[in-house]
């Protein structure tokens, strides 16, 4: 009995309109493709091959996953078992297909009939003889009988040939915009968490390469991960046309992947396959995924694209790991020291253990950059480090688009190069058209740089790839940098709604308050930043200078001397205490510490100088002019 369908070829139909391929594993119901990951396949062939008979739990992990398994098997099991209670809208209290025996395991109870493959137009022809001795006299009295079988032979087929075009799935549109929903995790363990979310993050880097598709960036869709929304209310949410949802399975130094494309708006299985390596092939496997997505969706792949694409390389196990947990750190909590300083320990520890890896010297190179724009370290150790990592990187692979978004950044920030920071900015973009980071950083840039219509531009296409709620931070930035304060103001109140423990959302809208002249506001929303913040220079700089308009110049000069002592142990950018100068009117100290910040190369004068409200009581000065100039920065 257990193997008593497996080699029928053809499909099985069960409950009122349900039929399933054993082929394929497709599961339809009234003709509808129904969505269905293959691990949940396998275990609903099996019930039905013993159909009636109980199915032990160990029975399934032997036959799905194999007797030497190394993981969770009954959660997998349960939530195999979940998807198909889902699909097939059965209630496991009143079962209709798949009865429950408790501590024991399942049988399926529903009627089954199986059916046979199409018959074919050749089979059903009359047999012809082998060999005729002689030409036989022609019987025309038979000619008749032929006829009419022939006729009910073409018939047939004609009826076949309609019910097929009647019953197929209709022609789905072409697909120029993808979400790959966060994989789930199918090893059964939850510390695997990381890995999986990691593989998500690799999947949608890959696509992220195909110019011809629009792919949503991972902040965007990792706000899915365990939700309960249908898919074209997910379609519609992030302005996409196709779905790929999928499982990962590891079990040692084995990974299986399961993917399946679907139509998002009327939730059609398009397409579903499970690929399987060993973890040093973990980027070949992604780009399959990849290269088979692209295939489904029919868009055209230029030659450099495809050549990325089949480039993957062997990488050492522990290496992948190591990065996709600094990947974890620095994607989630880039913002604090401890997870940042954790993320570059992971990836120096990678680049050990696989000097040739690429990817682990571009999160270095990252971990570096963000370490100087907290002031965790100095930015001089963060340049240096930072840009040995990139060249290294580099050297190793350069067709990674984060090398290049990083290297704009560094340009820009750190190197004060607008011309090399607007190359590899565009460079990142040629080469991951639809890497959302690159598309943010280029339109902040655009804006510091007073190309307004061009910064507008690249962040509406920055806003397609990432609408997630967290993206406004983006739009904030750029606001700033073209002093729109009416429109820093509005998207700093919907940064602050849709992330209210977030300080910086709330700097944002205190610098929105104080340019559109509503001070008071400003200087609440500056204390909440500094108290959230535990105390960053620059939100406590701000509030000094608030202070200092509204006639409070004693909390602004005490303020002022709590930073002078603080700068005596750590590290204050001299550009932060030049602005609680010019608060306070006394120039002549605001300018000192301004040539002090131009000599150190100062992040925060950088990226502040040219929008700065805390300055402008300095702008028609000529010292100031004269010092905008020295620093390549347009008025």
């Amino acid at each position: 009995m257990a193997s008593e369908l497996v080699n029928i070829a053809g499909s099985i139909r069960f409950g009122e309109d349900f039929e399933l391929d054993l082929r394929s594993y497709e599961l339809r119901r009234a003709g509808r493709m129904l969505k269905l990951e293959r691990i949940p396949a396998e275990l609903l062939v099996l019930l039905i091959e013993e159909r009636g008979q109980l199915v032990s739990r160990d029975r399934i992990i032997e036959r799905i996953w194999g007797k030497d398994v190394y993981l969770d098997t009954d959660n997998s099991i349960n939530a195999a078992m979940r998807k198909i209670r889902q699909v097939l809208k059965d209630d496991p209290e009143k079962p209709r297909f798949v009865q429950t025996i408790t501590g024991r395991g399942y049988r399926f109870i529903a009627q089954v009939e199986e059916v046979g493959p199409q018959p074919s137009l050749a089979a059903s022809l009359p047999e012809q003889p082998i060999h005729q001795p002689a030409p036989p006299k022609r019987n025309w009295s038979r000619l008749p009988l032929v006829l009419t079988l022939l006729g009910l032979v073409i018939a047939g087929a004609v009826l076949w040939l309609v019910q097929k075009i009647w019953h197929a799935p209709s022609a789905v549109p072409p697909i120029h915009s993808i979400a790959v929903l966060p994989l789930e995790n199918f090893s059964g363990d939850s510390s695997q968490d990381y890995f999986v979310d990691g593989m998500t993050d690799e999947l949608i880097t890959d696509l992220a390469k195909i110019s011809a598709l629009r792919v949503t960036s991972r902040t965007s869709v990792m706000r899915y991960k365990g939700t309960k929304k249908g898919l074209p209310e997910i379609a519609r949410e992030l302005n996409v046309d196709g779905i790929v949802e999928g499982s990962v399975t590891r079990s040692g130094k084995r990974v299986r992947i399961t993917a399946q494309l679907l139509y998002a708006p009327n939730d059609q299985h398009l397409w579903a396959e499970t690929y399987e390596r060993d973890l040093g092939d973990v980027f070949r496997l992604q780009s399959e995924v990849a290269q088979a997505i692209a295939q489904q969706v029919r868009v055209e792949l230029t030659p450099q694209q495809q050549a990325r694409l089949r480039s993957a390389r062997p990488v050492n196990p522990e290496a992948y790991e190591l990065y996709l947990k600094g990947r974890y750190y620095l994607s989630n909590q880039f913002t604090m020291a401890g997870p940042l300083n954790m993320a570059k320990s992971y990836f120096e520890e990678a680049a050990r253990k696989d000097p040739g890896f690429a990817l682990a010297y571009s999160g270095l190179a990252d971990s570096y950059i963000y370490l100087g724009f907290f002031r965790q370290i100095s930015p001089e150790l963060a340049s240096r480090s930072a840009k040995e990592a990139l060249q290294k990187a580099a050297e190793l692979d350069d067709s990674i688009g984060e090398v290049h978004d990083t290297l704009g950044e560094l340009s820009w920030r750190y190197e004060w190069n607008w011309d090399a920071a607007e190359r590899e900015f565009d460079r990142a973009i040629a080469l991951a058209p639809s890497y959302s980071c690159a598309h943010e950083d280029r339109s902040i840039f655009l804006a510091f740089r007073g190309r307004r219509d061009e910064a507008l531009a690249e962040l509406a296409k920055s806003k397609e790839i990432d609408p997630s709620p967290t993206s406004v931070m983006t739009e904030e930035s750029v606001y700033y940098q073209l002093r729109d304060y009416a429109g820093l103001l509005e998207a700093g109140r919907r940064g602050v709604a849709s992330d209210p423990n977030q300080w910086v959302q709330h700097y944002n809208l205190a610098i929105g308050y104080e340019g559109t002249g509503k001070r008071l506001e400003a200087v609440y929303e500056y204390q909440r930043a500094v108290e959230m913040s535990n105390g960053d220079d620059d939100a406590t700089a701000s509030l000094a200078h608030a202070y200092a308009l509204i006639g409070k110049p004693a909390a602004a000069k005490k303020i002022l001397r709590d930073l002078e002592q603080k700068s005596k142990s750590a590290y204050i950018s001299p550009y932060i205490l030049a602005t609680i100068y010019a608060g306070l009117g006394e120039k002549g100290k605001a300018f000192e510490f301004l040539e002090r910040a131009y000599r150190e190369r100062s992040l925060e004068m950088n990226w502040h100088l040219k929008a700065d409200l805390r300055i402008d009581n300095l702008r028609s000065d000529s010292r100031f002019q004269n010092l905008l100039s020295r620093a390549g920065i347009s008025n």
